[in-house]
């Protein structure tokens, strides 16, 4: 499931938040598009909280175009891209004007021989020359609205090239104008069928080749509206035809095809509006074997690399990550095409029992419902299937129903149950008559519901009459060539529609003026240096998250009296800005119960930092708590989308186990508690062989705490690590035992 919602707050839960400064969520689901007013809007820390939508119909559809460095010299590179594009803006409408110094006409057309001795205004402008920086501000001299760059070497040559593409960057923002590329291509003007109709797929892709599955639907029947190869991304970027698609009318869903993010929060941004919008997006993100490159002094830092960061926030904005561009182009024709479910649940039907226990496995495991029919339904289906055979879902009907009117018959009793919202009829191979007969049913009954039915076709021929012209014909019936992709596909079509029915934007209720406790934290940081435990425990109490008893002491005896103001047993440890990970240097003592016992405990701990040459501010006192679930919640800065919240199991379990789940702020109750929910020991804070439920409320309070102070303290915290919280039973909340901080 790409994202869930969950109970409201209670009422001493909001208060206990609010008081903390944090807003509840609670507005109802909104798809409106920001307003102008919203548009400008700015969170606690200075960032827009919605996308600004580039106007970028003049690129698509220009009524001018230039093209610098036009050529009709046979042999020449730009010979042929002038070629294209004279052709292109015959399909668009468009009036093509060529740009050359010592050329009088191109290709028939009067030749200009600069940007300045343009005819007219032009909409876009075409760079075919190797460094396009000298005619930018040429181009915003004559006040042209868009360029495109082919030429390469910049940043992807190294740090030359990074440096080149940087003042190119520099003097597109100057000029005003909007650049596609560098190192782009001439994706964007190819030829786009105009006979197909229905919702359309727009394309956007980093690397123009791995856009070719995705272009070639066409042949299949499924319409494609744009491709906007986005290249080196010197100025526009994924995440601004991300927005502009989200509001166009003919866009179904939008597939992509990245290889690096430009800016993680612009992406976001656009993922959101997408989302209001209730526009499928669908992405190939290569780098999931990216490994983080920071290490850490906090045990958060070490659970999150680059990939793992990229991968929650995209689950979390609702973009429907894949791994082939196979399951890209089945994805998203399915998506773009596909009626909203009636119902989550699927049926699977087929003419071999060996054939629906299959794949009724495989779709099992992969999340898919598969409801069991009603015994009612069981006997209607055993009118036209014989009793020996199951029909409790899978449906097997044993091959010879669908070579006559019971084929028919049995389709439409199964898309005629309430509990089925997809049909998936898998059909391993060619058997005519019978397969003929099969799809051609399977079209007729999608034809007249409204329900999803989904083909798998197994020949590995494909240019049987029943799958080229029957299924592939038919724009109601989703054929698919694989059992894996039919199930990615449907679960992707059953989650995104999920997850926009209640969706409630994160930026919309993201805070825009600090808390009081800002306020008490500024005050608490140290630029550039790692707080005491005690330091950070403050951070900590500061936002109203809650640590033990505990005082901060210098003596042997003001540690016997301190033990006695917090109450027997208590743990001691040591306290300094360059501690970290205090028990492998023995710095923390347990269950400590009488004086003499805290007298040797300060001494030892003491000598120990000495000998370590570890500068400590003191010894804490602190009251010892031991019943509970240890997890472990903290802060980290990622390059890429800034402060990242992560929770995970804690204690010793968070370095064994690295079980852990990351969001990027904001985001609201339902994705804390989502977040518990991904974590491989979930069942612990359910309580297991006996123990009681911990107080999932509790950590829910702290997950959102810390996520203000990300929020608020982005811009000089670090890191910070709670480890471990330790969760109380039910109704007894949780306690911070210990905690690290790194201040930027």
């Amino acid at each position: 499931m790409l994202g869930s919602t969950h109970g409201t707050l209670t009422t001493d839960f909001r208060a206990r938040v609010e008081a903390c400064g944090e807003t509840p969520r609670t507005a109802v689901h909104s798809t409106a598009a920001p307003s102008a007013e919203d548009a400008v809007a700015l969170d606690v820390s200075g960032r827009p909280l919605h996308a600004e939508v580039p106007d970028l119909d003049r690129f698509f559809r220009p009524e001018s175009v230039a093209v610098i460095g036009a050529s009709d010299a046979e042999g020449r590179p730009n010979t042929g891209i002038t070629r294209q594009l004279l052709a292109w803006a015959q399909r668009v409408g468009a009036r093509i004007h060529p740009v050359h110094p010592t050329r009088a006409t191109v290709f028939g057309l009067p030749c200009h021989a600069s940007v300045a001795d343009l005819p007219e205004q032009v909409d876009l402008a075409v760079l075919l020359v190797g460094d396009p920086l000298p005619v930018i501000e040429e181009l915003a001299e004559a006040k042209v609205k868009f360029a495109v760059a082919f030429a390469s070497g910049f940043a992807e040559t190294g740090d030359a090239g990074a440096a080149a593409q940087a003042r190119l960057s520099a003097a597109v923002e100057r000029s005003g104008l909007r650049l596609l590329g560098p190192n782009t291509n001439l994706n964007a003007f190819e030829a786009f069928r105009d006979d197909l109709d229905g919702p359309a797929i727009a394309l956007i892709t980093q690397s123009g080749h791995q856009g070719r599955p995705v272009y070639t639907l066409q042949e299949l029947g499924i319409r494609l509206s744009h491709w906007a190869p986005t290249g080196n991304e010197a100025d526009l970027e994924t995440s601004d035809f991300i927005s502009y698609f989200a509001e166009r009318p003919e866009v179904g869903a939008i597939a992509c095809y990245v290889e690096g993010l430009k800016d993680g929060r612009s992406f976001l941004l656009a993922a959101d509006r997408a989302a209001r919008n209730g526009v499928p997006v669908v992405a190939v993100k290569v780098g999931r074997t990216e490994t983080g490159a920071r290490m850490a002094a906090s045990h958060t830092g070490k659970l999150t690399g680059a990939d793992t960061v990229v991968d929650a926030a995209m689950r979390q904005f609702g973009v429907i990550r894949v791994d082939g561009l196979d399951e890209l182009q089945d994805t998203a024709a399915l998506l773009a095409r596909a009626r909203k479910p009636l119902a989550d649940g699927v049926v699977v039907y087929s003419i071999s029992g060996g054939t629906g226990a299959h794949f009724s496995d495989l779709a099992t495991e992969a999340g898919l419902s598969l409801p069991t029919l009603t015994q009612a339904k069981q006997d209607e289906l055993h009118q036209w299937i014989p009793e020996y055979l199951n029909v409790a879902n899978p449906v097997d009907n044993g091959g010879h129903p669908v070579g006559d009117w019971r084929g028919r018959k049995i389709i439409d009793a199964l898309l005629a149950d309430p509990s089925v919202g997809v049909l998936i009829c898998p059909i391993t191979g060619p058997f005519p008559p019978m397969s003929d007969r099969l799809a051609q049913d399977l079209v007729d009954a999608a034809e007249q519901s409204d329900k999803l039915v989904c083909v798998i076709w197994g020949s590995p021929v494909g240019t049987e009459e029943a799958y080229r012209t029957t299924l592939l014909g038919s724009s109601r019936v989703a054929t698919f060539r694989t059992f894996g992709n039919c199930i990615t596909a449907v679960r992707a079509y059953l989650g995104h529609h999920r997850f926009t029915a209640s969706y409630r934007s994160p930026f919309d209720e993201a805070p825009r003026t600090p808390s009081p406790s800002y306020r008490k934290a500024q005050a608490l940081m140290r630029p550039g240096q790692q707080l005491s435990e005690h330091a950070a425990k403050q951070l900590l109490r500061a936002y109203g998250i809650r640590v033990p008893r505990e005082q901060l002491v210098t003596s042997a005896a003001a540690a016997v009296r301190a033990a006695g103001l917090v109450g027997y047993p208590v743990v001691m440890k040591a306290s300094g800005p360059q501690l970290g990970h205090k028990t492998e240097l023995g710095l923390v003592k347990i269950g400590l119960t009488s004086a003499s016992q805290i007298r040797d405990a300060y001494r030892e701990l003491t000598d120990i930092a000495r000998y370590e040459n570890v500068p400590l501010d003191g010894i804490l006192v602190c009251q010892m708590v031991e019943r509970g679930v240890e997890m472990v919640v903290g802060v980290t800065r990622d390059d890429l989308f800034g402060p990242t919240v992560t929770v995970g199991l804690g204690g010793v379990l968070v370095e064994v186990l690295r079980d852990a789940a990351v969001r990027v702020p904001p985001f609201g109750e339902d994705q804390a508690r989502a977040m518990l929910t991904e974590l491989r020991g979930h069942p612990l804070l359910e309580g297991v062989r006996g123990a009681p439920p911990a107080d999932v409320d509790a950590l829910v309070e702290v997950v959102l705490r810390v996520q203000r102070m990300a929020l608020e303290l982005g811009d000089v915290l670090s890191e910070l690590d709670i480890n471990p919280l330790m969760v109380l039973p039910r109704g007894q909340g949780a306690v911070a035992l210990d905690a690290l901080a790194i201040c930027r």
